[in-house]
């Protein structure tokens, strides 16, 4: 169901509020690049700092200036099974193309517990939901044998994206999902090894501010031109790098975005801007690469 290249959107803001200007101009470059789709308000969009309101309103806006150019596969998991229902069915009246939902965060549930909230969600909903695997975020991965469990047992449980940084994970999942079930990248340098072993693609944080860098780099991978994907990835490791490793994500990404002037660098607490040394970082690495 999922594949190709897809945009973890950064949510701007200007004076407090969500700035839709920038946010339709970045969905624009997104299309016009080529990349496949997009995933508005999940980790890179600040979810944690979303009022309720504005979290629905993204994704509406996000559907809007798609304008069916991209799938748009809205952030509306979270770590209360029924805020993630009420959100994946907002999404769903709003007119999304499919769900992104991450492991439930903090309360550490066990792969019982998992599962049964990924199930209620897909009951609740006939969006095609993609898991969220990120241990560095959520404490837990989602186990193997449950992301199997829920591939079996839930007809609109069709994808994960998978962020804990191991290729044999993927390996793993391969082995134990149906064929039809897909596997993405949520690593931007892990494509490559990734889509090697059986991912089909990318969900990106650097495509925010190179959209084509990775849609060319992932369409590479698919088509299994490694050696050419493997030139690009050489290339661009540094960027992918600087943009995940100078602060928490999505603070290097948006402050990117606001130093090539396509946003502001303005956050909500608890994030705050990056220091004025990985500033200077970034911009050097930005103007290496002819960004600036």
């Amino acid at each position: 169901m999922f594949e190709g290249t897809y945009t973890a959107l950064v949510t701007p803001f200007r004076d407090g509020q969500v700035d839709y200007d920038a946010f339709q101009a970045l969905i624009d470059r997104q299309a016009e690049a080529g990349i496949d789709g997009i995933v508005p308000v999940g980790t890179t969009g600040e979810s944690p700092t979303i009022t309720p309101d504005e979290h629905i309103e993204i994704i509406k806006r996000a559907i809007e200036f798609s304008g069916g150019r991209l799938k748009v596969v809205a952030g509306t998991g979270a770590n209360s099974t029924a805020e993630a229902i009420h959100l994946t069915c907002e999404a769903e009246r709003a007119g999304a193309d499919g769900s992104l939902q991450v492991c439930p965060y903090y309360n550490k549930p066990s792969a019982e517990g998992l599962y049964q909230h990924f199930k209620a969600v897909a009951d609740a909903s006939s969006l095609p939901l993609m898991l969220y695997s990120v241990p560095g975020r959520s404490v837990i991965d989602i186990p193997v044998e449950t992301v199997a469990r829920l591939a079996n047992d839930c007809k609109t449980v069709v994808s994960i994206k998978e962020a804990g940084g191991s290729s044999d994970r993927v390996n793993q999942l391969v082995q134990a999902v149906p064929d039809d079930f897909t596997i993405v990248s949520g690593d931007d340098p892990l494509t490559i090894p990734f889509m090697s072993v059986g991912a089909v693609g990318l969900v990106s944080v650097a495509a925010n501010l190179v959209p084509e860098v990775m849609a060319r780099l992932v369409n590479a991978c698919r088509k299994g031109a490694f050696d050419e994907a493997l030139e690009m990835q050489k290339r661009y490791y540094p960027l992918m790098s600087a943009l995940m490793t100078l602060d928490t994500n999505p603070v290097p990404i948006k402050s990117a975005l606001a130093l090539c002037g396509h946003c502001t660098d303005e956050f909500r607490l608890p994030l705050v801007n990056l220091s004025p040394d990985n500033t200077k970082a970034l911009r050097k690495t930005l103007i290496d690469f002819e960004l600036l």
